[in-house]
C-alpha cells in the first residue's frame, strides 16, 4: 500500500458510542484531532498496551456475503490517500453502532481511532475507552475529584495491519477476545474471519516457543527444559480439552519471570491465536527431532543428544545412534554383515 505520509501518527479521531433505550447512538466529536504531544503520547500508550494484551484472536476480512462493510470502507479510504479519514471514521462508527446494538454485552464508551505507522508497517487501531474517576492535587494542596481516560482499562480493541492487508497476508486483523461472547460484536464490526485450525495454531505456537528460546540465547540444557515444560503443560491442557491461554502457559513454564514469554507470544505482529485446544501430535516437535527421506526416517528425543545417546559429526554429516537395542543390533549385523 502506498504510504500516505512519513512514519508516525497520520490521523486520530475520537467519537462516543452512547447506550440508548433502543440500543446505541453515536455522538460525534471533531472530524479529526490535531497531532499534539498529548495525542502522540496517548496513541503510543494505547498501541503498546494493546500489543502486550493477552487473549487476542487473529484473522482476516471475511468473504461472507453478510459481513460488515468494514473492508469496503477501508478500500474507499485508501483510495482517497488519507483525505477521506473523517468520512471513513463516520462510516465505521455507524457500523460499530449497528453491531453493538445487536449484542447485549456490548458497552459504550469513547471510540479512539488512529491510523499510524510503526516499524514501517501501517495500522488502524480502534479502542473503546471510558472515563475513570481519580483525584488531583490543587495548587493549594487540596485533593479534588478529576476524571481522566482509563487508558489501561479498555475491554474492546482491535487492530488492522493495513500493510498486511495490502500484502494479502494470512492474518492481518486482531482483536481482544474477552470472555465468552462479549467481543463477538467487535469481531463482526471488524468483518473478521477467525476460522481456527487447532493443528495449525499448535504448529505456530511450537515454532514461536522455539524462536523464544533462540531469542533468549538459551543453552541446550535450558532450552530442552523450557520446551519440555511447555510440552507437558500444553499436553495436559489438550487432554482436558481446555482452551489454551498464553498468560497461563507463561506462568506455568516460566513462573519466576513470565512477562518476557507472554509479551513474545501476545505480540500481534506474531499473529498467534490462543483460546484453541492444542493438537497433541503437533506438540511432539517441542521435545523430538524427526526427519524422513526416501531411504530412512528417524525420530528421537532432544534429551538423547544431551545425554550422549545421539551424536552428530558435522564434518562427515553423519548421525550416530548409540546403545541400540540388542535385537535391532543383531538384525543390522545380519542385514549388513551377513552374520
Amino acid at each position: 500500500m502506498e504510504s500516505l505520509v512519513a512514519d508516525g501518527i497520520f490521523h486520530v479521531a475520537v467519537h462516543e458510542l452512547e447506550r440508548a433505550d433502543t440500543g446505541f447512538r453515536v455522538k460525534f466529536g471533531q472530524e479529526q484531532l490535531a497531532i499534539t504531544p498529548t495525542i502522540d503520547r496517548v496513541t503510543a500508550q494505547l498501541f503498546d498496551l494493546y500489543k502486550r494484551r493477552a487473549s487476542k484472536s487473529h484473522g482476516k476480512f471475511s468473504t461472507a456475503a453478510d459481513v460488515a462493510p468494514t473492508q469496503k470502507h477501508l478500500e474507499d479510504y485508501v483510495a482517497t490517500k488519507g483525505a477521506g479519514f473523517p468520512d471513513f471514521i463516520s462510516r465505521l462508527m455507524e457500523t460499530l453502532r449497528v453491531h453493538a446494538s445487536s449484542q447485549n454485552a456490548a458497552s459504550g464508551g469513547f471510540v479512539f481511532f488512529a491510523h499510524l505507522e510503526r516499524d514501517e508497517r501501517q495500522f488502524l487501531l480502534v479502542a473503546v475507552v471510558s472515563n475513570k474517576l481519580g483525584a488531583t492535587l490543587t495548587k493549594t494542596y487540596d485533593v479534588k475529584d478529576a476524571e481522566h481516560l482509563d487508558i489501561e482499562g479498555f475491554r474492546f480493541a482491535g487492530r488492522i495491519s493495513l500493510t498486511g492487508w495490502a500484502a494479502k497476508e494470512d492474518r492481518y486483523i486482531s482483536f481482544l477476545k474477552g470472555k465468552g461472547e462479549v467481543s463477538d460484536y467487535f469481531k463482526t464490526f471488524l468483518g473478521c474471519d477467525t476460522t481456527v485450525q487447532d493443528r495449525q495454531d499448535t504448529n505456530d505456537l511450537v515454532e514461536a516457543l522455539k524462536a523464544f528460546a533462540d531469542a533468549q540465547n538459551m543453552k541446550p540444557p535450558e532450552r530442552e527444559g523450557f520446551l519440555s515444560k511447555a510440552k507437558d503443560f500444553c499436553d495436559q491442557i489438550a487432554r482436558e480439552k481446555q482452551p489454551l491461554a498464553f498468560e497461563t502457559l507463561s506462568n506455568a513454564v516460566v513462573p519466576d519471570d513470565p512477562e518476557p514469554l507472554l509479551s513474545f507470544l501476545v505480540d500481534p505482529d506474531r499473529g498467534l491465536n490462543d483460546g484453541f485446544v492444542p493438537h497433541r501430535s503437533a506438540l511432539g516437535s517441542l521435545v523430538k527431532l524427526k526427519r524422513e527421506t526416501p531411504y530412512w526416517s528417524v525420530a528421537f528425543e532432544r534429551s538423547a543428544i544431551h545425554q550422549g545417546k545421539v551424536d552428530y559429526d558435522p564434518k562427515q554429516n553423519v548421525l550416530i545412534l548409540k546403545d541400540l537395542p540388542e535385537d535391532f543390533a543383531a538384525e543390522l549385523r545380519h542385514e549388513i554383515l551377513d552374520v
